[in-house]
């Protein structure tokens, strides 16, 4: 019988690579979304489909009920998505305050409901500037905490925490997805805007592998 692994699946590239790589690594796999009020929800329905076409299980948690209390981004409230690239001081106001130590808690709860020894998550070296949940220290805590917090021991597993979007990307194309079923603006239109720094990130890696990126730009 395979080895049971969560995978915290919030639809975009980083995430989906994760995902299939799970599934690669020959895991049995569990996605979980979660809908904590964010502005892009569109990618909770491209990881729907996606989970849908693996035959995987998937569940998308409302956690909207406390969205109050992690507000403070422009991601979850009314203030406007900072355009420019990630690099940019700007972009920390599309910080979520605590929002991985929150979603990681969720999933690591999930893992032990199924009896699951690992949980998989997306962070990767290009959001170390700006999210400082997706940092290599934070990492390690939370998966020291993971193996002490219930009576069943949790891995925390990052297979590109020190990696750039380019080369998640790399990793992805050498196992032919079709990034054409994420979604990464933080926009939630109909087309990617472009101009966020999710946009921004995404088109360089594409731009570095030498691709072009097959979702519509509401700037072509």
């Amino acid at each position: 019988m395979s080895e049971k692994a969560v995978v915290v699946y919030s639809g975009g590239m980083d995430s989906f690579t994760v995902l299939n790589t799970a599934i690669q690594q020959g895991l049995e796999v569990y996605a979980i979304s979660f809908n904590y009020g964010q502005k892009h929800s569109k990618e909770l329905q491209v990881a729907a489909q996606v989970c849908q076409s693996l035959n995987i299980p998937h569940k998308i948690v409302d956690i909207t009920a406390i969205n109050s209390l992690m507000a403070n981004s422009s991601l979850t409230s009314d203030e406007d998505i900072p355009e420019g690239h990630y690099e940019s001081d700007s972009m920390k106001s599309t910080v979520v305050p605590n929002r991985n130590m929150v979603l990681l808690s969720m999933a690591i709860a999930y893992a032990v409901s199924l009896e699951a020894g690992k949980v998989y998550y997306g962070a990767h070296s290009g959001d170390h500037h700006i999210y400082p949940d997706c940092r290599p220290e934070f990492v390690d805590a939370m998966n020291a905490v993971a193996q002490i917090a219930n009576y069943q021991a949790v891995d925390i597993v990052t297979p590109f925490l020190h990696s750039s979007k380019g080369e998640i990307l790399k990793a992805g194309l050498d196992m032919k997805l079709n990034y054409g079923n994420t979604w990464t603006c933080y926009n939630g239109r109909e087309k990617s805007c472009g101009k966020c720094g999710a946009c921004n990130e995404r088109l360089e890696a594409f731009a570095e592998q030498g691709q072009t990126d097959p979702l519509e730009y509401e700037l072509s």
